[in-house]
């Protein structure tokens, strides 16, 4: 996966596409900041974290743009989410999500919203990187509420 960004950037260069440019070069720095920090490189997993991570900066800045009405710097925001978006596992729907869940409750005995932990841990691991952490644990929360 690193090398797939590195090989992007390449051709961004080459083609002159500033803002795909931009956008794998930040991402780049923000994977060798990671593996400096590690002492490592990284794998694939951890790449995709770090792309999920530079992801929910993104749209937390989209959000702020918008309130803000800036919705030229909104439009840029969205592209270079695009772009990072193209490196990162398809997200898996809200339907599969909550079969998942409903599995792991199942499995897990968990019956009320204290056992909220119990069916985290093994959800998340299986979901890593396919849906977003804060929707899964709302619909954990809703599932086990009933």
């Amino acid at each position: 996966m690193i090398d797939t960004i590195r090989k992007d950037l390449k051709e961004a260069m080459k083609a002159g596409d500033k803002l795909k440019l931009t956008a794998l070069r930040n991402l780049v720095a923000k994977i060798k900041a990671k593996e400096i920090d590690n002492g490592a490189t990284l794998d694939k997993n951890e790449a995709i974290k770090v792309c999920i991570s530079a992801a929910k900066q993104i749209k937390e800045s989209i959000r702020q743009f918008k309130e803000a009405g800036r919705d030229d710097l909104v439009e840029a925001e969205a592209l270079e989410l695009q772009i990072i978006e193209a490196y990162l596992p398809k997200q898996i729907s809200d339907n599969e999500i909550l079969l998942k869940i409903k599995e792991v409750i199942l499995n897990q005995g968990a019956s009320s919203p204290s056992d909220i932990g119990k069916v985290m841990g093994p959800l998340m691991k299986d979901l890593a990187g396919k849906a977003d952490g804060k929707l899964v644990q709302s619909m954990v929360v809703k599932e086990l509420s009933k």
